[in-house]
């Protein structure tokens, strides 16, 4: 049977815009106003989407609790069990703590500073762990453990170890193709950026879910949606989060960064902080990254000078290194800039294109639909569905972006040099 829960006199009701009412009983109040989850307010859910889509200002606190109410109704949908439900919705509401500022943005300086992403964040957080959080702020734990709750059992919901699920169930509502986090955010950033390609059939994708050996699979009369989501999850990612005006900001921002005295080290205990702090902390560091904070703030963003739309080949492996040696990359940059008469920090080279989050294919392959009573896997065969789910999140491989008064020189030089230099 589905789980059911009053909420009485200590539970609350929010409004939600994307989901509508949203009920909280007293143990999910009691996680939401842990210092932890309180920071999420600081959080921007779509980093510098805003400077683009004025309206994209919502945060990942929003995010949050939209992602731990599709979560509840997965789980009330499927029947699960109590325990099974609780921990699942739990998982839901926290999978975010480890963000750092600007959301996506800094996860490449996270990784090559602490040696692992926003997940693994996540994990210490919840389990109390994280070295660079205030010993006297750390809540969380204890608020799990009172409400019955394992921190350990959370912490392997949100950040699988060794990349395997606790179960193959709750791990695929989580961390699958079509999972709680993503139905939220596809329809919260498509809302509050006013852009309607996120706008999926939500209700549809809930009513057809089912439960097969090992995970889940859809009904039948859930395909026009689940394709509906693949366009909208693509569509979202080439129109809004990976906008070239969105990635210059996203550009400056990692390299104000990156150009800290002492980097990496020196911003190892910087992902604890809000946007906010983060700007007013890169600014008064000064020099190169004070410069590309003050150029942010006053909206004086980098404009793209040269681009690839595709590399393969022996090319596309010499450019992937620069992904993994983000140290080349930034030696490329100044390389660069020293060639176009520029200033070290005024050039940021753009690898998104080659950089893909994530295992897209192999997570759709997973996706099952249920025909004639037997379960099929219509996104693992070449197609029109096939070309989208393997789409690059970016339109081109390789971007050049330069501060405005470069651009032309930097345009020029880089037209003759440019796609010889990885």
């Amino acid at each position: 049977m589905p789980v059911r829960r009053r909420v009485g006199a200590r539970g609350k009701s929010i409004f939600d815009p994307v989901h509508g009412p949203i009920t909280l009983d007293a143990p999910t109040l009691g996680l939401i106003a842990t210092p932890e989850f309180q920071r999420l307010w600081g959080i921007r859910q779509t980093g510098f989407a805003h400077l683009v889509f004025p309206g994209a200002n919502h945060t990942r606190l929003e995010h949050s609790l939209g992602a731990y109410w599709v979560a509840r109704a997965m789980a009330r949908h499927l029947g699960l069990p109590e325990r099974e439900a609780r921990a699942l919705e739990a998982a839901a509401l926290l999978h975010d703590l480890g963000h750092g500022p600007f959301s996506h943005t800094l996860d490449g300086p996270m990784l090559e500073s602490l040696g692992f992403g926003h997940e693994r964040v996540s994990r210490q957080r919840i389990l109390g762990s994280d070295p660079a959080w205030p010993p006297e702020a750390v809540a969380l734990p204890a608020a799990l453990e009172r409400h019955g709750l394992d921190p350990n059992r959370v912490a392997d919901l949100v950040d699988p170890p060794d990349g395997r699920s606790e179960r193959a169930l709750l791990g695929t509502l989580l961390h699958g193709a079509v999972d709680a986090d993503r139905i939220d955010y596809l329809q919260r950033d498509a809302h509050y950026t006013g852009v309607a390609h996120g706008a999926i059939d939500a209700v549809r994708l809930l009513d057809t879910l089912t439960r097969r050996s090992g995970g889940v699979a859809f009904a039948e009369k859930g395909r026009s949606a689940l394709e509906g989501f693949l366009v909208g999850r693509a569509l979202m990612y080439s129109t809004v989060y990976f906008h070239k005006t969105v990635r210059a900001a996203e550009m400056m921002a990692q390299a104000a960064v990156e150009r800290l005295p002492g980097y990496p080290d020196a911003a190892r205990d910087r992902f604890v902080t809000t946007d906010g702090e983060m700007l007013v902390d890169l600014r008064r560091a000064g020099g190169v990254s004070g410069a590309i904070v003050n150029a942010l703030l006053g909206r004086r963003l980098y404009k793209r000078a040269f681009g690839l739309r595709s590399v393969s080949g022996v090319a596309r492996a010499r450019w992937r290194q620069l992904v993994y040696h983000p140290e080349r990359r930034r030696a490329l940059e100044d390389e660069v800039a020293g060639r176009v008469g520029l200033a070290r920090g005024e050039v940021a080279v753009d690898l998104a294109g080659l950089d893909p989050r994530g295992d897209p294919a192999r997570d759709w392959a997973r996706v099952g639909l249920l025909v004639d009573g037997r379960v099929t896997f219509p996104f693992r065969t070449a197609g029109p569905w096939r070309t989208l789910v393997t789409r690059p999140p970016a339109d081109w491989a390789v971007s050049f972006y330069v501060v405005p008064r470069g651009r032309s020189r930097a345009a020029e030089w880089l037209a003759r040099h440019g796609a010889e230099l990885a």
